[in-house]
């Protein structure tokens, strides 16, 4: 097994620390050295230590505690996807952010990393990692990923779902949000029908990906939404990437969606808020909204009109979120009937009693 190379400077677990602890997973020694230099030079983070694989990374875990893992996903042996779930069990809460090649706009390793629980990913530029370019993007999402200025939430108690018949279930999500997405809705029964609508937050090239990723994760339909598509049971419908789902009514009294492009001032396409608003007016208390890990606040707006017209507002708990900013923004605002893990959401949506959060 090769070695796992510890900076001397790197704080000992034991001791109190302000700063991120990071690992490098790359099996390439010149990207692990340019990464350690750029991680450390934002000041916020500390390179806990840098491995070329993912066995080598995985005996460092077993002894010591980090806050983020950076992994690339091209690597001999067991590849970064392969490893991607041993290496978040035993990194026990550390967020996976995919730094490689590999993870280009479009690329269905992309989308598979994020569903398999990754935070966040950051294409590696080829051969080469000193670009200023990817040196700032890497500070940025590091810096999203240990951003603890988060609400502080008190403990709520969900209430019991209301006896009632939704027309259909809408999701907002953004960063970590397609990991906790597929354990919501492999976590519904078969007996739920209900359509189901998602606006997540990815570029419009990851789209497709995404949506099959959701039909084969869930054994359901899943389409991309398009303009004037009518809601049809045991179907799931995702916002494109350039635009806004937003309701309207049908004669025969159901609902179609339509695509939106007009800007909001959560700056967000698509947005979150504009799906919640739209459906809230077309079904009221028919209506039940959820909304998973994502940084930001947007479905904040869209809560309380969904709260306001008699829906049921959902949300993730701190716990799991990889960034509580959506989930927390709603619940720190007491718009949530209820705060739950992900798997308890699936149930709680489904009718079944849900446990105090």
């Amino acid at each position: 097994m090769a070695a796992v190379s510890a900076p001397a400077r790197a704080a000992p677990d034991a001791a109190p620390r302000a700063r991120q602890r990071v690992l490098i997973v790359d099996d390439s020694a010149v990207a692990r050295t340019v990464l350690s230099r750029m991680v450390e030079e934002g000041g916020q983070c500390v390179v806990a230590a840098a491995a070329p694989d993912v066995p080598s990374a995985l005996q460092f875990l077993a002894a010591h505690t980090v806050d983020v893992i950076l992994l690339d996903l091209e690597m001999p042996g067991i590849d970064g996807l392969t490893g991607l779930p041993d290496l978040l069990l035993a990194g026990a809460g550390a967020k996976v952010l995919v730094v490689s090649s590999a993870a280009g706009e479009g690329a269905a390793a992309t989308v598979e990393a994020l569903a398999l629980g990754a935070a966040d990913t950051l294409v590696k530029p080829g051969r080469s990692v000193t670009s200023g370019n990817f040196a700032a993007a890497l500070v940025e999402k590091l810096a999203r990923l240990s951003d603890r200025a988060e609400p502080v939430m008190r403990q709520i108690a969900a209430q019991p779902m209301p006896e009632r018949t939704f027309d259909a279930v809408v999701i907002g999500a953004s960063t970590g949000g397609i990991h906790a997405l597929n354990s919501l809705l492999q976590a519904l029964p078969a007996s739920f029908h209900a359509p189901i609508v998602v606006t997540q937050h990815l570029p419009g090239a990851f789209i497709p990906y995404f949506a099959g990723q959701l039909a084969t994760a869930t054994g359901r339909r899943c389409v991309v939404a398009s303009d004037r598509l009518a809601l049809a049971d045991d179907m799931i419908v995702v916002a494109p990437g350039n635009a806004h789902v937003v309701a309207v009514p049908l004669p025969n009294g159901r609902v179609a969606v339509r695509l939106c492009r007009t800007p909001v001032p959560n700056g967000n396409m698509p947005s979150v808020d504009p799906m919640f608003e739209s459906f809230a007016d077309r079904l009221g208390p028919r209506l039940l909204a959820v909304v998973l890990s994502g940084m930001g606040r947007d479905g904040l707006v869209g809560a309380a009109k969904v709260r306001a017209a008699g829906g049921v507002m959902v949300v993730q708990d701190q716990a799991s979120s990889v960034v509580w900013g959506m989930p927390g923004a709603v619940a720190a605002a007491g718009l949530a009937d209820a705060v739950l893990p992900p798997e308890a959401i699936g149930g709680y949506v489904a009718g079944r009693q849900a446990v105090t959060a």
